[in-house]
């Protein structure tokens, strides 16, 4: 699931050497692990194709079922976390082309440990749950449990990343932690202390700062007599508990976050079996996910739950991602050090810069490397957000989704835990929809297919779309080697990264799968249309500036404000594979639209008609701005609807070489009087129970636009009309009147109707449709 975001494809393995001695000391053990691990990345060499001087070389004396693949890259975890230098030496004794990009996180690589990079990305996801309670982990005091110690990776550096936690009880293999009532800044020194010793357990905590009824207690310890300070903190009756009890009893108790950066599996579904679970040392304490009491749980550890224990929190209310997209971090910086690795490497070859020289200026990016990283982290989480928002909205979505990958061989639903038709019909039931354990799932195969989709395809080596490939790589190594980059090996496989995490992170788990099927047009062929959209549009830079107001305003209406960015930008890319079908060029069409739509857009307001049009863009201004949403942003977000229509606007302005700008006043006025605003609007209330009836509003929409296009166009080039817009439009519809009035007395029949009913808007836009064509010589 990590390799969403990341370039390489594979999964997680295990080292586990065989035979390492038993009698003998720590050295020992460690000596002949290395030796068995040297073997291991030889063996894995012996079989992978290699590059000299760009030319493949298959190894020898190996039959090879597989294409030419050279590109082979291992990732330290625990237990080889420090023997990235060890393989990259083997790799370039074996002059295997990647040298010490081979293994990243060694001496000449990013320390994950220094950078808590894995716990901080983590932290992202957490810092999300709470906002969007209202929380602000930063600045509130919020209690927590965790399961690990100070000495980890993850659980140390997580436990650093507030000085305003409680932690109120933790665990390891070895110890029991209770601390029921900490002092938040007295604790948080204690923690920093234990982080920075060489090596720390437990019993290094200086109990002395511990508040009164707590203590640290080995797990060997036949039975822990419960204080009275516990019982109230953890909601205990007994007076005493046996460690495992104890720590069965934590694992169930009212708390904020449960933060897990240790080895094992705690919580399980209630429909399944200790024995599913497969981690036989934790069945007596591990409990459900339907039993936890805890708001928020942050996996910075791995298989701390089940899936299955995941979705059963969700469902229950509680907040959790999964461990794959809270612990991302970690694999996207390992892969961010090789892309750029590979990139200097070039260089240091071509002879323009000195191996330290690249050393140095790896270090000098570390900070730039951690940003983009907890970015990824930033912006996958809230793309879930955003999908839970509207979860059980789209579950029918999320189903047909579901349906097209099984059929094409992609997901296997019962592997990944997603639910059945008959499950999905019972969320249905119970309006309930897909949970964000489910979600993670779902947002990962999008963009793994929509990666092989583009990767596939001519779009990597389109000039204008292969530009992506610089947001892979920190700005100032952009600024230095753009030209390099666009010889980088992996350039295809970058471009294709980003620009699909780029798409699903902004526009949604579905958004190719609905445009595919509304327009029948290739997955490659809406990401190009996408790319077009978001950069005429502008729209990282507005998805900044909301991203900016957390804290400052509510989380809903953050993502209030994105749902509205991300309906411009699904419509805007419909618009583009309706209109330009095989004629999409990206670096054409954003020259040609940029332009104008900045031009227009800084005076859409002056544009607007006085009436109901304009009326609708004021009182959705207004409501943002008396929501804290600065004004600029507030303007821009509230007239999307009609940012949008400056598309066939400037199509309409190209067939009748009028400007822009008087173009846009016309198609204003034809709305305002044919109140085409007011039936745009009931087009998009109308409720969808179907994937035919999604597709039926989408087309009404698409005919509207098109016929208020058209309209526009008539009006402009009638033959010795007055130069004055409402004149003009006045006399046009005095020459269609018998049209217009058929129109118009099919909008009274709409008012007077009770109900929503589809074949009523059918016929209306076919009403519309017969008045438009009415125009004379509607070429357009």
């Amino acid at each position: 699931m990590k390799n969403s975001v990341i370039v390489p494809v594979g999964a997680k393995g295990g080292f586990v050497p065989r035979r390492l001695p038993t009698t003998g000391n720590r050295d020992e053990v460690q000596a002949e692990a290395i030796a068995c691990y040297r073997i291991f990345i030889s063996g894995l060499l012996d079989i992978t194709d290699n590059l000299k001087e760009g030319v493949l070389v298959p190894p020898v004396n190996v039959v090879r079922h597989d294409d030419d693949d050279p590109y082979l890259v291992v990732a330290a975890d625990k237990g080889t976390a420090t023997f990235s230098d060890i393989a990259n030496g083997i790799a370039i004794d074996y002059g295997f082309w990647l040298g010490d990009a081979f293994a990243s996180g060694g001496s000449a690589g990013y320390d994950h440990k220094k950078m808590g990079i894995t716990a901080k990305g983590a932290w992202v996801g957490v810092q999300r749950h709470f906002r969007e309670r209202d929380i602000n982990v930063q600045q509130d005091s919020i209690s927590v449990i965790g399961i690990g110690d100070m000495a980890g990776d993850v659980f140390g550096n997580g436990l650093l990343m507030s000085d305003k936690l409680q932690l109120v009880a933790a665990f390891n293999h070895l110890h029991i932690f209770i601390d029921p009532n900490p002092d938040p800044a007295s604790s948080f020194v204690e923690r920093q202390r234990l982080f920075n010793l060489p090596r720390s357990s437990w019993t290094d905590y200086d109990t002395s700062i511990m508040s009164a009824g707590g203590g640290i207690f080995p797990r060997s310890l036949k039975s822990i007599a419960i204080t009275e300070q516990m019982k109230a903190r953890f909601d205990i009756k007994a007076d005493k508990l046996t460690p495992t009890e104890l720590l069965h009893a934590l694992l169930k108790a009212p708390v904020d976050l449960l933060w897990n950066g240790g080895i094992g599996t705690y919580v399980k579904s209630s429909e399944e079996s200790h024995a599913d679970v497969g981690d036989k040392a934790n069945d007596a304490l591990r409990v459900d996910g339907n039993e936890l009491r805890c708001k928020v749980v942050g996996e910075g550890g791995n298989l701390g739950m089940t899936q299955l224990g995941r979705v059963e929190f969700g469902l229950n209310g509680g907040a959790t991602n999964t461990d794959f997209i809270d612990n991302a971090g970690g694999v996207d910086c390992s892969d961010h050090e090789v892309n750029i690795k590979i990139l200097l490497n070039e260089v240091v070859q071509a002879g323009d810069m000195t191996e330290k020289q690249r050393n140095q200026l790896l270090e000098s990016m570390t900070d730039e490397v951690g940003h983009l990283v907890l970015g990824n982290n930033y912006k996958q989480t809230q793309a879930l957000s955003l999908a839970a928002r509207r979860a059980y909205e789209r579950i029918a979505e999320y189903k047909r989704l579901m349906n097209d990958l099984e059929a094409r061989g992609k997901l296997d639903r019962a592997i990944e835990f997603l639910p059945a038709e008959e499950q999905i019909a019972e969320r249905v039931a119970a309006k309930q929809g897909l949970s964000r354990a489910e979600l993670s799932v779902l947002i990962s195969y999008s963009k793994i297919d929509l990666k092989e989709a583009l990767l596939e395809s001519r779009v990597p080596d389109d000039d204008y779309l292969a530009r992506d490939m610089e947001t892979a790589f920190p700005p100032s190594l952009g600024a230095r080697f753009s030209t390099a980059m666009r010889s980088h090996r992996l350039k295809r496989e970058i471009v294709s990264t980003q620009i699909a995490n780029d798409l699903v992170n902004h526009m949604g788990i579905t958004f190719v799968q609905r445009l595919k099927e509304s327009t029948g047009m290739s997955a490659a062929a809406v990401a190009g249309a996408y790319v077009i959209v978001r950069d005429i549009f502008h729209l990282p830079h507005w998805f900044r500036q909301i991203e900016a107001l957390d804290y400052k305003v509510s989380a809903e209406i953050q993502l209030a404000l994105m749902d509205e960015l991300m309906r411009l930008g699904r419509r805007a890319t419909r618009w583009f594979l309706r209109s330009r079908r095989n004629e999409l060029d990206a670096g054409r069409d954003v020259a040609h639209f940029g332009p104008h739509l900045a031009a227009l857009g800084l005076k859409l307001d002056e544009l607007l008609e006085d009436g109901p049009t304009r009326e609708i863009w004021q009182t959705r201004y207004q409501a943002y701005v008396e929501a804290g949403v600065p004004e600029l942003l507030a303007r821009m977000v509230a007239g999307t609807t009609h940012l949008y229509t400056l598309l066939p606007i400037i199509e309409a302005s190209d067939v009748t070489g009028q400007n822009a700008a008087d173009v846009a006043k016309a198609y204003f006025a034809v709305g305002s009087a044919l109140d085409i605003t007011w039936y745009l609007q009931q087009i998009s209330s109308l409720p969808v129970e179907n994937n035919w009836q999604a597709l039926a509003r989408e087309a009404f929409r698409d005919d509207v636009d098109w016929q208020q296009r058209a309209i526009t166009v008539s009006v402009l080039q009638m033959a010795d009309g007055p130069s004055e817009i409402d004149a003009r439009l006045a006399l046009w519809l005095e020459q269609h009147s018998l049209m217009v009035e058929r129109w118009r007395a099919m909008l009274v029949e709409l008012r007077a109707a009770s109900g929503t009913d589809y074949a009523m808007y059918a016929v209306a836009n076919r009403e519309l449709l017969d008045l438009a064509m009415s125009g004379q010589s509607l070429t357009v």
